[in-house]
């Protein structure tokens, strides 16, 4: 029977099931969908990346003599049921709706509709693209009392085989990531990652998206992203060769006025199927058997792949939709208008966040350790702190922003995937980059007119949840350090704390 076969716009994969066995009569469905463009306030580079990269996806299929209805965001198309009613009344005989799981709840729910709403069977594939299913994952965590990723990655490691010697970790050990927060000296050359001039397509895109989105973030003039199977391989390609030799020793290093350092930027173009998370994996194994790289960097990049993103994606699955809603610090302040504007006298903040304004694109340190210690440590409402991730990064989809930013960067989730919160006062901020010494504040102060906000909020974030925390064996040594604090110091530390925090916006 005639068939639909719908592609979203974060699968743009040849090998994606949905283009497996495509018969003569049957349809490929693409669309540039309103809701999806709006249902957040998206990068401008978001949006720009993701449709250009699905109109040359779109061409490629043509070319392949695939028969395709291709919905512009011009249509005014208003959702993806929307787009697939429409195409059920333009293309005569359909009678078979099939897709690859979507990534995301939201989504997932749209689609549950679809069999209901058009009286037709509607198919839902595995995403062959992970390298294990939903349905491995929570095998793999039920009856877990903690669900830990290095324990996961373990296994991951032992199921593929990457980085494996005769059953044992190459090397001896599993994890290098000891070896991976050196300082980056200071004469230390920064290669750039490969940019691209935009086509005439991304042009289109580009002017569409000056039109429809004037007041996004960022400029869509500087749009210099992949758009590209081919060009993202490129890309990738030159990360292998000029970065990820150092990309283990400098992948926690924080320079100013350098964005990207040692690291690849490909998530970008992973996450929306232009690049493959097995092909990836085999170059670098491969650079490092050839001797091309060390291992330190070969198992830290690996273990973002197959442990990291597999765990997240896997986490986010098993634990929605009330993983969404958690908030187990009650946090709930709001957030402060230089996330998006980046106007702040805090140097790393303000380095974070124009990174984030000129590429969609920061740092895994800088958005855990900046931007999202940060709100952290000031309480910021969590909805709000995940919508912001969600909206300005390029690589963000919820399956994998959600838990990186509510239960990695914020703890909002009391540990279920993390086993601490990842706080810190300006000190680790001092020795993993040289922000500091470019700062109108003082690293080296804490409750002073100049002192550091990280510092004061540092400890008043142990104070106010220290009934919840203490018990934590890894916050030990901090609780520790505050409990030999005198009452004295405790309270101009609070006071300091609760006078950054009124004056939130002026920091």
């Amino acid at each position: 029977m005639a068939t639909l076969r719908v592609i979203l716009g974060d699968q743009l994969s040849p090998a994606l099931p949905t283009l497996s066995q495509v018969a003569e009569d049957d349809w490929i469905l693409m669309a540039e969908v309103q809701t999806e463009a709006h249902y957040c306030p998206h990068h401008k580079h978001k949006i720009i990346v993701i449709f250009s990269a699905m109109r040359h996806f779109a061409e490629s299929l043509r070319g392949l003599g695939y028969q395709l209805r291709y919905i512009r965001f011009d249509e005014q198309v208003r959702s993806l049921t929307d787009a697939v009613a429409l195409a059920l009344t333009e293309i005569p005989g359909l009678q078979h709706i099939l897709l690859t799981e979507p990534g995301e709840y939201r989504v997932g729910q749209e689609i549950a509709g679809w069999a209901g709403r058009f009286n037709l069977p509607v198919t839902s594939l595995e995403d062959s693209r992970f390298l294990i299913s939903r349905a491995q994952f929570s095998g793999w965590a039920a009856g877990k009392r903690q669900l830990r990723m290095e324990y996961f990655y373990r296994e991951m490691r032992k199921y593929t085989g990457l980085l494996m010697q005769d059953g044992q970790p190459a090397g001896g050990q599993w994890n290098f990531d000891s070896s991976n927060r050196k300082a980056l000296p200071a004469e230390l050359t920064i290669p750039a990652p490969l940019s691209f001039e935009p086509d005439l397509v991304t042009q289109e895109v580009q002017a569409l998206v000056a039109r429809h989105f004037p007041t996004n973030m960022g400029d869509a003039s500087q749009f210099r992203l992949a758009v590209s199977g081919k060009q993202a391989r490129q890309a990738f390609l030159h990360f292998l060769t000029q970065q990820l030799p150092l990309f283990g020793d400098y992948q926690d290093a924080m320079r100013i006025d350098q964005p990207f350092l040692f690291h690849s930027v490909c998530s970008i173009y992973l996450n929306c199927g232009l690049l493959d998370a097995r092909w990836m994996c085999s170059k670098v194994v491969l650079a490092w058997q050839q001797g091309l790289v060390p291992l330190n960097a070969a198992e830290g990049f690996i273990r973002q792949i197959i442990g990291w993103r597999e765990y997240v994606r896997g986490l986010y699955w098993l634990q929605m939709p009330g993983y969404k809603t958690l908030n187990s610090l009650n946090a709930a302040t709001a957030l402060p208008e230089f996330y998006w504007h980046g106007q702040t006298k805090m140097r790393c903040m303000q380095q974070a966040i124009e990174h984030t304004k000129r590429y969609a694109y920061s740092h895994h340190i800088q958005r855990l350790m900046i931007t999202g210690n940060f709100a952290l440590l000031a309480g910021l409402d969590v909805q709000q702190v995940c919508n912001w991730y969600l909206a300005v990064y390029a690589d963000a989809y919820e399956w994998v922003e959600l838990p990186n930013t509510l239960g990695m960067a914020l703890f909002a989730d009391n540990g279920i995937l993390a086993s601490k919160p990842y706080a810190a006062s300006g000190k680790y901020i001092a020795r993993m980059s040289n922000y500091c010494k470019h700062c109108h504040y003082d690293v080296n102060d804490t409750t002073g007119d100049n002192a550091c906000p990280f510092n004061a909020l540092y400890w008043d974030f142990l104070a106010r949840n220290q009934s919840q925390l203490q018990t934590s064996a890894r916050l030990q040594f901090s609780y520790k350090n505050w409990d030999m604090k005198t009452d004295a110091d405790k309270q101009r530390i609070r006071n300091k704390a609760q006078q950054l925090l009124i004056q939130l916006e002026q920091l």
